[in-house]
């Protein structure tokens, strides 16, 4: 997609609009020009398109899609050259009045989903070979990590699974992965098969983070329409 040609459908659809210009979402209902034809093609942001659009970015409308995050922070560990922490990236927004705040990456993401999605992100780009490394690098770490005791003194330790019957696939918790897979077979009208299982001290919460990643193709209750992609994901993990 033409730069130019981006930045004269901006102009025209802010001067129908009262001279305001449009958040992206409505910006691609009325023009039909997408966020892959300008995101990390021209700008990294729409605010950056509209600025140069010569418009002041209208912050009631414009969100933070993943992707545009995901690209910041990378930006910023090709910067640091290691994968930053929350004092790192409150620094960054205190610099650079466009790098979104730390409370924006923490209310979507805990640091592990954070860096397991970079490292998926950035994948197919190849100018981020090096977060892609660095991302691998910490997942190990990760697993060595002795899991943080609760007030009682206790650690709930748990797992979250992938099952596969037939077609379908069922993300669920347990305590006891052999035992609940005996229970599935138990109740289930097809034999299952196990196909990971990811050891957590927060079984709660990575099963939520599951359910919500694959909200899209859920069918029913616990049971989602998987492809290959999504279960390469899943098996990638460890410990969360």
């Amino acid at each position: 997609m033409d730069k130019a040609h981006i930045l004269r459908e901006i102009k025209r659809t802010a001067d129908a609009n009262g001279g305001v210009p449009l958040g992206w979402r409505r910006f691609l209902t009325e023009t039909g020009i997408k966020q892959s034809d300008w995101f990390a093609v021209h700008w990294a942001r729409w605010s950056d398109a509209l600025c140069e659009a010569g418009y002041e970015p209208n912050q009631l409308t414009e969100g933070y899609e993943p992707e545009e995050l995901l690209d910041r922070v990378a930006q910023l560990v090709t910067e640091l050259g290691r994968l930053p922490t929350n004092a790192d990236m409150r620094f960054q927004a205190n610099k650079d009045s466009a790098f979104p705040s730390d409370k924006t990456f923490r209310q979507r993401w805990s640091k592990p989903e954070l860096v397991a999605e970079l490292r998926e992100y950035c994948q197919s780009r190849a100018e981020y070979a090096d977060v892609v490394r660095l991302c691998e690098e910490y997942i190990p770490r990760k697993q060595q990590e002795e899991p943080v005791a609760h007030a009682t003194g206790e650690v709930t330790m748990g797992y979250v699974y992938l099952i596969k019957m037939g077609k379908y696939h069922k993300v669920g918790m347990t305590n006891s992965v052999g035992r609940r897979e005996y229970e599935l077979n138990l109740q289930l009208p097809e034999r299952t098969e196990l196909v990971h299982a990811i050891s957590t001290d927060d079984p709660v919460g990575i099963e939520a983070y599951w359910h919500n990643r694959f909200k899209d193709k859920n069918t029913n209750g616990e049971w989602f329409a998987l492809d290959a992609a999504d279960i390469a994901a899943f098996k990638r993990r460890k410990f969360m």
